[in-house]
């Protein structure tokens, strides 16, 4: 049985591949802010990831009349939002690190119980996320945050299956050493 989907945008696209203007500024308007949050998790800086999301519209506007809305406009445009984000930190030249396997403990897995609580554990996993250096940050957020899998990851930043896995568990490792020294985790 072959699973069917519906987007909820799909009059929208159809109408932006009428040329309509206005259904155009009614997609940005429903995807700009989920798609800069993308963006801004990659490249790490505000006004980089401004630039990646208006790169991101023109390229995915110029390009509507190709998209066959097999999936969804959302799902589309996100790809190329993190193709987008990723190519913009390769023009930084971007080093990845070593090949090496290394064991890791995971994240801690506190029960949540209070909002609050939660939202401020949350704020200080953003917040050292930002400090992570480039390369990790980048497959942390791919794997963790956008749901690729690390053969998804490989392809698109043009590694080694091990290389993504290998980079993830040293992000995971740095950011628990990170909330450490900053005394969020004991």
């Amino acid at each position: 049985m072959e699973a069917v989907f519906t987007d909820k945008h799909f009059d929208l696209v159809a109408r932006c591949k009428q040329g309509n203007k206005t259904a155009h500024f009614e997609l940005y308007k429903l995807y700009s802010k989920s798609m800069y949050n993308v963006a801004l998790r990659i490249v790490n800086d505000t006004d980089e990831a401004n630039d990646v999301l208006q790169e991101a519209f023109v390229d995915a506007f110029g390009r509507i009349k190709d998209f066959r809305q097999e999936t969804t406009f959302g799902a589309w445009i996100k790809q190329i939002v993190i193709h987008r984000a990723i190519n913009f930190l390769r023009k930084r030249k971007a080093e990845l690190v070593g090949l090496d396997e290394t064991d890791v403990d995971c994240l801690a897995n506190e029960e949540e119980t209070d909002d609050e609580e939660t939202e401020w554990k949350i704020e200080r996993i953003k917040e050292a996320m930002q400090l992570l250096p480039e390369a990790y940050r980048v497959i942390f957020s791919l794997y963790l945050l956008e749901g690729y899998d690390h053969e998804e990851i490989g392809q698109v930043l043009h590694i080694s299956v091990n290389s993504s896995r290998t980079q993830f568990l040293r992000a995971k490792r740095k950011l628990i050493e990170i909330l450490k020294q900053k005394g969020h985790l004991k």
